[in-house]
């Protein structure tokens, strides 16, 4: 394991190198400094959602239901701001995170004490989060006249040449990274992933688990409901519509496997990196960006390939080692 995770950081950071170097041979603006911060504060709100979709896969489960937490969260906060657009931003912020906490409590609650598979909770929750935007919104939405100034003005602050959006994910970054290599849960989800049979035996709460990687990702989708509804100053019912596709997409093209306990904090950044480089490359070269759904599926299985083939050739070792020893 500890020899996959830099090899495949190293490869897909070299696509990435080799993706932008084949668009700047027709579009040289596209790799200027500026493009790129832009490609990079495009790429937040995937960077950040990866990252809590990051530690759900790496115990073996599946949060299909990112997307509509942070569709609801941004609707709620959206009304929340129209009611009373007073209210300080950090309190908004603070609501969401709760909100997107609360929604993946309820995932974990499922997946821990009734013993659902993860799949079959999160297309469950899914579908009912989307079903209670229209039902406190009443289908309808939330323009940006109805909004505050501070309410969407707030992602789109510059602070040392970055807006607040990429700060966001920088930060998201910095503290996961602290996360998964120096702390305690950090080691318990890799355990968990890895082998959960014997993370029991070594007092490891699986459930519990389990659990808490489900309010991670809830609460970073919470927060990513804000900064999306305040940046593009919109709430609509069906915001971020399959956008739960495109971080599963991140997370595998990163190396993070389906089968848990591998993966990286640089692997679901790049792996978010490269869809997002995709995805602003498509219109400069006059690709239809509904291709980029093709080009992630295409990506999740070879990644997926590349990880199953990675994972025989470690058996073979093992076994070989093995009868080595006999």
């Amino acid at each position: 394991m500890t020899r996959l995770i830099p090899v495949r950081e190293t490869i897909l950071g070299g696509a990435i190198l080799v993706l932008l170097l084949l668009i700047s041979s027709r579009f040289a603006d596209f790799v200027a400094p500026s493009n790129l911060a832009n490609v990079f504060n495009d790429t937040a709100p995937l960077i950040i959602l990866a990252l809590g979709q990051m530690v759900v896969i790496l115990t073996r489960c599946i949060d299909l239901s990112v997307a509509a937490n942070l569709a609801l969260t941004g609707m709620a906060v959206a009304m929340i701001n129209v009611a009373m657009p007073g209210l300080p931003i950090p309190v908004i912020i603070a609501i969401a995170v709760l909100l997107g906490a609360i929604m993946g409590a309820i995932n974990g609650v499922l997946v821990w004490k009734l013993a659902i598979p993860p799949i079959v909770v999160t297309l469950g929750t899914m579908t009912i989060f989307r079903g209670i935007i229209f039902l406190i919104s009443d289908g309808k939405w939330v323009n940006s006249h109805e909004m505050s100034p501070a309410f969407t003005d707030f992602p789109r602050m510059v602070l040392l040449g970055l807006p607040v959006l990429s700060w966001a994910a920088i930060i998201t970054i910095v503290l996961f990274g602290i996360m998964m290599a120096r702390t305690q849960f950090g080691r318990s989800i890799f355990a968990v992933g890895g082998n959960p049979h014997a993370a029991v035996y070594t007092g490891i709460d699986v459930g519990k688990t389990q659990f808490w990687a489900f309010v991670v990702s809830g609460a970073l989708a919470g927060l990513t409901g804000y900064l999306w509804v305040s940046r593009f100053a919109v709430a609509y019912v069906d915001i971020a519509g399959g956008f739960e596709l495109e971080v599963v997409a991140a997370c595998v093209i990163g190396g993070i496997s389906i089968a848990g306990g591998i993966g990286s904090v640089g692997g679901a950044v790049l792996g978010a990196i490269f869809l997002g480089v995709v995805k602003n490359a498509l219109p400069v070269v006059n690709i239809s960006p509904f291709w980029q759904l093709a080009i992630s599926g295409s990506a999740i299985l070879i990644a997926v390939a590349f990880n199953a083939r990675a994972g025989r050739n470690k058996g073979r070792i093992i076994l070989k080692e093995a009868e080595a020893t006999q």
